[in-house]
């Protein structure tokens, strides 16, 4: 154990730091951030409208509401982040933030077509705009913004006289380099157009985004994942913001695509979406610590700073927050605590996609806070509906069989502390 430790602190960990502090990854992970209330505010409008306003008759004229607030959210969560993750990535770079986010999605229009089926001219269709363009959103925002540093690093910009206010001043340095970077993604639509294609978001939505959720979509990939977060936790880095923008690459589109086929009184198509982790997978943080910590009540009686640690977490636990697991008792390059801790979160996934494919949990389509505590989540995030029980009984065995991985790991720590206080004696 201390040589693959020793190998992986070598090896993993400077490969692992870098990957966690890149520019794009952490503007993409900012930038999710940053829309995370309209998502939110989104996501409990298609909850009120689908439960509480359908049970109670009179609260049913509120519905409207619940659509339009759908509408100026998920509906349009691409575009929302096309600007905030080209914001982000321009302030990183300490340039006009407002600006390269405003470039941005001007770039985006500009590769999509100006009409749709037999709609006229200056119709685009809102798929366009939701989670589905959110792989070609992000690779848009990117390069857009990467196009507008680049120019303006170069001073390729008008400048004004010192007395002209500094907003001003501003706005028309971005103004050459702004128009080059629009006109690229112009010049990118009429290629593609040309060769018979329809749009850049077609081309890579067939081309790299289908397959690619479809990947996801196995349980296999999904178990990787969550046990690749923990690995990153385990040397001390942050593995889900590390993760993050992945994560939301791949499974938000999912978790909108069963919102909206539930909407339409369709089955949802999806069984692993964005919010299925934090509702059946980190209970209570990463590593289901929640679960670890009733593991530590149960069998640590040796161990009494694993117990202090456990009583001071656990309010935190609740709410999925589990820094103070991983850094006070500590988690973080604990040898006895690797393997339960790399292992649960693959295995916990492995059952809640059996317990959802089998019919026995709903799917879930609502993305809930992922601070709400395990077993509610995962009521909330199924619907709150009158099958919603099960993903809570789901939820659950989960939070029964972490505690299971983890009991034999802390007893044999309680026994290796017996141990060395014998041989100190």
């Amino acid at each position: 154990m201390n040589n693959f430790l020793d190998f992986m602190e070598k090896r993993f960990v400077p490969v692992a730091a870098r990957i966690g502090g890149q520019r794009h990854l952490v503007a993409i992970r900012d930038g999710f951030v940053a829309i995370m209330p309209l998502i939110l505010a989104g996501s409990t409008a298609v909850l009120l409208k689908n439960t509480i306003f359908q049970w109670i008759a009179p609260l049913g004229i509120l519905i409207p509401i619940c659509d339009q607030v759908w509408w100026g959210t998920l509906a349009i969560m691409t575009l929302l982040v096309v600007f905030s993750t080209a914001y982000s990535l321009a302030k990183s770079y300490n340039v006009n933030s407002l600006a390269a986010g405003l470039i941005a999605v001007g770039s985006y229009f500009a590769t999509l077509p100006q009409a749709h089926g037999d709609a006229g001219w200056g119709y685009i269709h809102w798929g366009y705009l939701q989670a589905t363009g959110l792989f070609t959103g992000l690779i848009v925002a990117l390069i857009a913004t990467e196009i507008f540093v680049k120019l303006i690093k170069r001073d390729l910009t008008i400048k004004m006289p010192e007395e002209v206010p500094p907003a001003v001043g501003r706005a028309f340095a971005a103004v050459i380099p702004g128009m080059i970077t629009i006109f690229t993604f112009g010049i990118v639509f009429l290629i593609i157009d040309k060769l018979g294609g329809v749009s850049l978001y077609d081309v890579i939505y067939e081309g790299i985004q289908k397959p690619l959720q479809g990947f996801s979509q196995g349980v296999g990939s999904a178990m990787v994942m969550a046990m690749l977060i923990n690995l990153f936790w385990f040397f001390g880095l942050h593995g889900a913001n590390i993760l993050d923008p992945i994560m939301n690459a791949l499974y938000l589109p999912a978790l909108t695509d069963n919102a909206a086929a539930i909407e339409a009184g369709l089955a949802a198509p999806n069984v692993i979406t964005r919010v299925f982790f934090d509702t059946y997978v980190h209970l209570g943080g990463s590593g289901a610590t929640i679960g670890l910590i009733i593991a530590i009540f149960i069998a640590a009686k040796k161990r009494k700073e694993y117990r202090e640690v456990a009583k001071l977490s656990t309010p935190s636990g609740i709410f999925q927050i589990n820094e103070p697991m991983m850094f006070g008792l500590p988690i973080v390059l604990n040898p006895i605590l690797f393997i339960p801790f790399i292992i649960t979160p693959g295995i916990l996934t492995l059952i809640g996609y059996i317990g959802t494919a089998t019919g026995f949990a709903p799917p879930t389509y609502v993305a809930i806070p992922w601070t709400t505590p395990p077993v509610v989540g995962a009521f909330l995030a199924t619907g709150a509906t009158s099958a919603s029980w099960r993903a809570a009984v789901l939820a659950s065995i989960n939070l029964v069989i972490s505690v299971l991985i983890y009991l034999p790991f802390i007893k044999l720590a309680d026994r290796q502390s017996r141990k060395t206080k014998i041989t100190n004696q």
